[in-house]
């Protein structure tokens, strides 16, 4: 029995207006979605439906300060402009998903970490998506909102 090989290497990539860049050396990206719902109760029965509150879809990502990217970032986040993000395969094929973007993104906090004589220093930043779509490689494609 052989086992699996993990070949599959992710690219995460931002669109601001017309260019497209990727986003390298990047560390983590960590987008969370929350389908806000919770159950209506009543004085007559409990669970008797649910209330939908509209979705929250958040990012976070941590990139090495090396090149322009962190710099991209940064001015993307002073000026309060709209960018998409995207992940998608770059090598292999063993992701679940054919593309996974983020739409509208705009950055809330950008945490920059210490400068030291080892180690090239790290940019996070956090923010939220007004849309996404996702793509899977088996089924339907789906978006939020």
């Amino acid at each position: 029995m052989s086992s699996p090989e993990w070949r599959t290497r992710l690219a995460v990539t931002l669109t601001a207006g017309d260019a497209t860049v990727t986003i390298t050396p990047i560390d983590t990206f960590t987008p969370s979605f929350s389908m806000n719902v919770e159950p209506l109760h009543s004085v007559e029965a409990s669970h008797i439906g649910a209330i939908f509150s509209p979705p929250t879809i958040n990012f976070s990502m941590t990139v090495k300060a090396i090149g322009d990217v962190v710099g991209r970032l940064t001015k993307l986040a002073l000026d309060g402009t709209t960018f998409d993000i995207s992940m998608l395969e770059q090598v292999g094929d063993d992701w679940t998903f054919s593309s996974f973007v983020l739409q509208n993104c705009l950055i809330t906090s950008a945490s920059p970490s210490t400068a030291t004589v080892t180690g090239a220093p790290t940019a996070t930043f956090s923010g939220f998506s007004l849309s996404a779509e996702v793509d899977p490689k088996t089924g339907e494609a789906s978006s939020v909102p």
